[in-house]
């Protein structure tokens, strides 16, 4: 069942074309109130500029005390037509880049977006916070268990205010579903189910080597990844689709409707995964991720599961296409990105809790959220709704399904000493092989 409200999550995701982005931010700018002096505004950089980077700006520029001042992308064409779009409704020409670091450089900048592919956030992020920026991160934190490590490490040298883009933390139906799971309002909870039907995604076409397109730095767009041959099957969008940039859905979705289920648990580690999936969907597909995979997370006395699927959208639940479910004693909580509800168990006839209704949500998480991150920025006595370390969390659990799949097997967790027990294979996935010269910051 796919909905209005996801379709426009998905668009909202990168998946629209530039013209459909449009209209966001001039609805930003025609939204700002009041006036802020120049000196009491938040000077904010943009790293990656297509898709989810431009709804998060988008989303941030809807506060009168916020300035977007610069922009970097890699891909010229991309910049370009950023540039012009910002100068057209802010009445500002911003400053272009196509080296984060020549950004990071410029001290008027307070704080910046990195939406760039997954196996770029540890370097830039950790990169923004020497350079005295704050940081809006996007999800998943990192490309591996030592990425999040090393960025949390980081946070805790340079002390800067970070925000990841886990934007469900923001949204009010979210937190009540939460807080009724944690009331006890379902009783004792044995099971949580996440998934991710994504109907829309079709076969990724295997496509022939080629030069990248003109205008994009490709070497620079790789990064610390292995060098490759151009493939457009690995660029805009589909990289999520290659583990040398991404982890699929597994950690694309994942740390959406996982960190879900671990924070209506309380929970941290798991002690042990099994996984399994594959190209079940579409055989023959470009995609090196899996279109179908399951991931069962063994906490003691109570399971996560997670579960993806492409090309099919009647996901469990009465064919919801994504959600989680908190299955209780006494009642099962559904929730997802539109609604909550709880259905209660019975016994000899009678409901064993309160029903609760159909509860739909009332606002915009994405917009709660990066608003948060710039009241954050200017009251450095706030936490962040989505702290580097709940979000470090959430993508090493992700990861740690991804490592279970890989390896074929069920891996158990040390967390003691945040290692695999008696696995090289497993332990071997946990940091990340960058290409010369990039190297991985310090833990």
């Amino acid at each position: 069942m796919t909905t209005s409200f996801d379709r426009r999550a998905l668009l909202v995701g990168g998946l629209a074309a530039s013209a459909a982005t449009v209209a966001p931010l001039s609805q930003a700018f025609a939204q700002r109130r009041g006036r802020v002096s120049a000196n009491d505004k938040v000077q904010v950089g943009l790293i990656g500029c297509k898709g989810m980077g431009w709804s998060d700006l988008s989303a941030m520029c809807k506060r009168a005390d916020v300035a977007p001042v610069a922009l970097c992308d890699v891909d010229a064409t991309v910049l370009a037509a950023r540039g012009a779009e910002l100068k057209k409704v802010s009445g500002r020409t911003p400053k272009l880049y196509d080296d984060y670091r020549r950004m990071l450089d410029d001290k008027s900048i307070d704080a910046v977006i990195i939406a760039t592919p997954d196996h770029w956030h540890a370097l830039q992020l950790v990169d923004a916070m020497s350079a005295g920026k704050d940081a809006y991160c996007e999800k998943p934190l990192g490309n591996s268990i030592a990425e999040c490590r090393a960025m949390v490490a980081a946070k805790q040298r340079h002390n800067r205010v970070v925000q990841v883009g886990q934007w469900q933390r923001s949204n009010q139906h979210w937190a009540d579903a939460i807080a009724h799971v944690q009331s006890g309002g379902i009783g004792r909870v044995r099971k949580v189910k996440a998934w991710a039907y994504m109907g829309w995604m079709k076969r990724v076409v295997p496509q022939p080597d080629q030069a990248p397109p003109a205008g994009v730095d490709y070497d620079r767009w790789l990064g610390p990844a292995p060098l490759r041959p151009f493939n457009p099957n690995r660029f805009h969008f589909s990289w999520r689709w290659y583990w040398d940039y991404a982890g699929g859905l597994m950690t694309d979705w994942g740390v959406h409707l996982m960190d879900i289920a671990l924070l209506g648990m309380k929970a941290e580690a798991p002690r042990s995964v099994s996984a399994l999936g594959g190209a079940y969907g579409y055989p023959g597909s470009a995609m090196e991720t899996p279109d179908t995979q399951t991931a069962i997370y063994d906490f003691g006395d109570y399971s996560v599961e997670w579960e993806h699927a492409v090309g099919i959208s009647q996901g469990p639940y009465g064919g919801r296409d994504h959600g989680v479910a908190f299955v209780g004693e006494t009642g099962t909580l559904v929730v997802d990105r539109g609604q909550w509800r709880v259905t209660p168990e019975t016994s000899d006839g009678r409901a064993m809790t309160r029903e609760i209704p159909v509860t739909k949500a009332k606002d915009e998480g994405l917009d709660r959220h990066t608003a948060d991150f710039i009241a954050c920025v200017k009251d450095r006595t706030r936490t962040p709704a989505c702290t580097i370390e709940a979000a470090s969390n959430t993508a090493i659990v992700c990861q740690m399904g991804n490592i279970a799949l890989r390896t074929g097997r069920k891996v158990n967790w040390d967390a003691a000493s945040g290692q695999f027990r008696d696995d090289a294979e497993a332990n071997g996935l946990i940091t990340p092989h960058y290409r010369t010269p990039y190297r991985l910051p310090a833990a």
